[in-house]
């Protein structure tokens, strides 16, 4: 998965905030209650998502509806999978983030990794 930009982003949240596929203009009318975009514009960005496969879309009565490929949750840990798998020094760049965690946050990690592999 790409990264996205700002306005993919806003999009993208409409969308993992949805309980149901939504329509183009549902999409903008969510926006619009922060800025002032053009139906075309939203248009746009979403046939760019599906493009990146960021959505999929299903035909309705002569027009799209789309929906999140994956959870919020899932491309965020996408995106860091990605990172580190740019990393050339993958143990530093790790052990980098293991010290900004918080405890709490350390907690959860060494719960997860206590866990027997394909166990969620």
């Amino acid at each position: 998965m790409q990264r996205l930009g700002e306005l993919e982003a806003s999009v993208m949240d409409v969308l993992w905030d949805a309980a149901e596929p939504l329509r183009v203009r549902q999409v903008l009318e969510a926006i619009n209650r922060d800025r002032d975009l053009a139906y075309t514009t939203v248009m746009t960005v979403l046939d760019n998502l599906h493009r990146k496969e960021w959505v999929e879309r299903e035909m309705e009565n002569r027009a799209y509806r789309y929906r999140a490929v994956a959870t919020r949750e899932e491309a965020t840990a996408q995106s860091l999978r990605e990172i580190l798998d740019a990393s050339d020094d993958r143990e530093s760049v790790l052990l980098h983030f293991a010290r900004s965690v918080t405890e709490e946050e350390s907690d959860i990690l060494r719960r997860a990794l206590r866990r027997k592999p394909g166990k969620r």
